[in-house]
């Protein structure tokens, strides 16, 4: 099978075991917890603890960022230290988007909220129902593992989905490359952009860019205003 091919059979039979049998909770927590831990050993630029064949170590661009920023040393941070048992996690049932963050943030900035729900709604949804050739094709959990993906690098979990369906439909190169563009934008190359779902469109691959950029920002709003809401109670 190509790489196309084989990707649309591990979404048609993750549809179908889903019809089966769902995963029990502690089943989706365990699976959350080992994808939480493999997340922090893919490194960016490609250097990981993945097989040789998807490292880009040779293609980093050596980026001097700090003259455009206040502060040299600002850049991502792991949530957590690479070795350690018990890693932070941040529910998403405690402390959600749609129920706290976008009341909080219009009450900051008025109308900001309704804004950033339209942005993050519209990209999420955004999809022409192809995979490369392939047309009317469902692309719903291929979008909704790319998007928890990003928050479980953050170390947020949605206690009602499956973290199996990642490792399911994400390569180990798209890892790298999801890494990358999410948490050092600057050491993106062309090669590791190139590396993963070739036979893709163009406009497919710049959507799954703005799908990690909006996942991104609401990960980054939610550990932001749920800091803010303890503060005010």
């Amino acid at each position: 099978l190509s790489e196309l091919e084989a990707l649309m059979e591990r979404m048609k039979r993750l549809q179908e075991d889903k019809e089966d049998e769902e995963a029990s909770q502690e089943e989706m927590a365990t699976r959350f917890e080992k994808e939480k831990k493999e997340s922090l050993l893919v490194i960016s630029g490609g250097i990981c603890a993945f097989p040789v064949p998807f490292a880009f170590d040779d293609e980093i661009v050596s980026t001097d960022v700090s003259r455009y920023i206040e502060d040299p040393g600002f850049g991502y941070k792991d949530f957590a230290r690479r070795g350690e048992d018990h890693l932070p996690t941040f529910r998403a049932q405690d402390y959600t988007w749609e129920n706290h963050g976008f009341s909080l943030v219009n009450r900051l900035y008025s109308d900001i909220g309704h804004l950033l729900d339209e942005k993050f709604r519209m990209v999420y949804n955004l999809t022409y129902n192809t995979m490369a050739t392939h047309e009317d094709v469902d692309t719903t959990t291929l979008r909704r593992a790319l998007f928890n993906y990003v928050h479980c690098m953050y170390g947020i979990r949605y206690d009602d989905y499956d973290y199996g369906e990642v490792n399911q439909l994400l390569e180990r190169s798209l890892k790298v490359y999801i890494k990358t563009v999410t948490c050092y934008p600057e050491r993106t190359t062309k090669r590791m952009y190139d590396s993963y779902w070739r036979q893709f469109k163009h406009s497919e691959k710049v959507h799954v860019n703005l799908l990690l950029m909006e996942a991104r920002m609401q990960a980054e709003l939610l550990y932001a205003l749920r800091a803010i809401t303890r503060h005010l109670t």
